[in-house]
């Protein structure tokens, strides 16, 4: 389904000195300006675009792609405010709208915020929102399963950890004592699925995977090649050094010591481990 505010591949319907028509099905056709016209474009081609209104609020196609997309979260800078309310930089021509009636708490220009971005119903522009929990509906069901890998972008800190929206729907919840590195407000991350609660809350962990899995192995040995092949940190060792050796949690470390000491790539003793040569 084509939508403004999305992006989408598109065909040629035909080409005028200014721009490039582009068949957009239910929406009619859409001018591509002159600018974003590849040279070897000819009608009946296809090309990928991003659908948004211009100044004029007139539907228009653009190649760049901007930082996101209606239905997505972003963090995003305010550029300028006006009697409208603010203006985010979401890397377009034209900057994206926060009314006032949608400001959490009032925007300052430089500062950045989560924000949702939508097509607004009564005027048909593509606005955004920073009151966030509006779009997360945690009553909504959902499919997630344990060790599933999602997006998630931190939105705030409670005393358990860290609050993180997971693929655009869902709240859910990274554990302080699971993380192992800095983690900042509006950062986008890759992470897992720790669990589903039995209330279909969600638990969070940065670390799972063959991927990560295969990090680790390399952290470490890349810190024993760096170090004559020896780390005074073993499976004994507090938590807090090997957070500060590797930047991963002892139950990841010894998981990880365990698989690359039965591949004999690595010795463990009293006093730490070692590369086997």
């Amino acid at each position: 389904m084509i939508e403004m505010g999305k992006s989408c591949r598109l065909r040629v319907a035909s080409l005028v000195d200014f721009g490039a028509y582009l068949d957009a099905w239910s929406l009619g056709e859409i001018l591509l300006p002159n600018k974003f016209v590849p040279s070897d474009l000819q009608p009946d081609d296809s090309i990928d675009v991003f659908l948004y209104f211009d100044s004029e609020d007139r539907p228009v196609a653009t190649t760049r792609m901007p930082k996101a997309q209606v239905g997505e979260f972003a963090y995003l800078e305010v550029l300028d405010t006006s009697e409208y309310g603010a203006f985010l930089n979401w890397g377009l021509d034209k900057d994206l709208l926060v009314p006032f009636a949608e400001q959490h708490r009032p925007m300052e220009v430089g500062h950045a915020y989560i924000v949702y971005l939508y097509v607004d119903i009564r005027d048909k522009r593509i606005v955004a929102s920073s009151k966030i929990d509006k779009f997360l509906d945690d009553d909504k069901p959902h499919n997630f399963e344990a060790r599933q890998p999602v997006d998630i972008i931190v939105a705030n800190s409670t005393d358990l950890g860290f609050k993180a929206i997971v693929d655009n729907t869902h709240w859910g919840v990274l554990y302080t004592n699971e993380v192992f590195e800095r983690l900042s407000f509006g950062q986008s991350k890759k992470a897992f699925i720790k669990r589903v609660r039995e209330d279909r809350k969600i638990d969070l962990i940065l670390q799972g995977g063959k991927d990560t899995r295969d990090g680790n192995e390399k952290t470490i040995e890349d810190y024993l090649h760096a170090h004559n092949g020896f780390a005074a940190v073993h499976d004994k060792s507090s938590p807090e050094l090997i957070s500060r050796t590797f930047g991963i949690s002892k139950g990841a470390f010894k998981k990880t010591i365990g698989r690359m000491y039965k591949q004999k790539r690595i010795t463990i003793g009293k006093d730490g481990i070692r590369l086997v040569e």
